[in-house]
């Protein structure tokens, strides 16, 4: 069905549908439910733990013998050597085939992961750091568009521009993400030069996720303007659903909450009007609450269809 699609020949999943590798989120239930129903499930390190790591890890191969990767946030990782160190090593005895670095330069492990025969995506939300992390040696890019949830550059360019600015530049596989929950905005990447997608928002609404049911509901219930960025000292912000909390927090009525907080009160016990966890702006396209199964299976199934009437527009010859 993906003859030739250069992320599918990467991961060896079915589907080129990357599920994003969510701080706390991005743990067994979800990423082994992602990757046995076809996309490729990332599992998370973006805590620095690695006993949970491990533990997360193993749980997935128990559950699915269907590939998924793991993610090293660089920025993270690289505040202690050591730690940084026995991530690498650990990574590398697990013979995990793929991995994808994000916030921060990727040079600093290209050249050992791939010594080692992984294959290495690098997520960026810049041209610039496309073309930098490219010339360092990875296999391909996620490029982040300005509508994804979580930490953002306050001066990043949205999908639809990024998508075309990197691929003029740029020969390597692109995995588009931001603002796709089905197989329209698989479609649209595809069109813009992207050979997959990646999923955030969509997948923190679906069965598998494990946060509170009320964060998965508010999302089902969010307009399409219904996140907001928050300032994230000293120099991002933060897009996250436009609650109660956020609104009090533009104004200047009230401190941030740590993000550790956040996680306690939202994605645990399901105060959404408190807090504001992560969410894209892609939260207005999303109508219900689906298994990862049902997800990946209508997105594929709409995707075709897309590439079917966009076919069917041309004139005869």
């Amino acid at each position: 069905m993906f003859e030739g699609n250069r992320v599918v020949a990467h991961t060896r999943a079915r589907f080129p549908i990357f599920q994003s590798p969510m701080t706390w989120i991005a743990r067994a239930p979800l990423v082994s439910a992602v990757s046995a129903a076809g996309g490729f499930g990332l599992l998370e390190s973006t805590s620095r733990d690695l006993a949970m790591t491990t533990r997360e890890f193993t749980a997935i191969r128990a559950a699915t013998n269907a590939p998924f990767g793991v993610n090293l946030p660089v920025r993270y990782l690289k505040e202690d050597p050591a730690e940084e160190r026995a991530i690498i090593d650990w990574l590398l005895q697990q013979k995990i085939h793929f991995v994808t670095t994000s916030a921060g330069d990727p040079g600093r492990y290209v050249r050992i992961l791939k010594e080692a025969g992984v294959v290495v995506y690098h997520a960026t939300a810049t041209l610039y750091g496309a073309k930098k992390a490219v010339d360092a040696g990875v296999d391909g890019l996620i490029v982040e568009g300005a509508e994804s949830a979580g930490v953002r550059n306050p001066e990043e360019v949205h999908s639809f521009a990024l998508l075309q600015a990197v691929r003029e530049a740029v020969d390597v596989p692109l995995v588009a993400a931001g603002g796709v929950v089905d197989g329209r905005g698989m479609a649209a990447a595809f069109a813009l030069g992207a050979e997959g997608v990646t999923m955030g928002t969509r997948f923190v609404a679906s069965v598998e996720s494990p946060v509170h049911e009320n964060y998965k509901r508010a999302i089902v219930a969010a307009p399409s303007a219904g996140t907001a960025l928050i300032d994230n000292p000293p120099g991002a912000r933060m897009r996250g659903l436009k609650t109660a909390y956020a609104e009090a927090v533009l104004k200047g009525e009230r401190e941030q909450l740590p993000y550790k907080d956040i996680i306690d009160r939202l994605y645990v016990n399901g105060d959404v009007d408190g807090t504001s966890g992560a969410a894209g702006e892609s939260s207005g396209l999303i109508r219900e609450i689906k298994t990862a199964q049902q997800i990946i299976d209508d997105t594929i199934s709409s995707f075709w269809s897309q590439i079917d009437r966009l076919a069917a527009l041309r004139a005869p010859a």
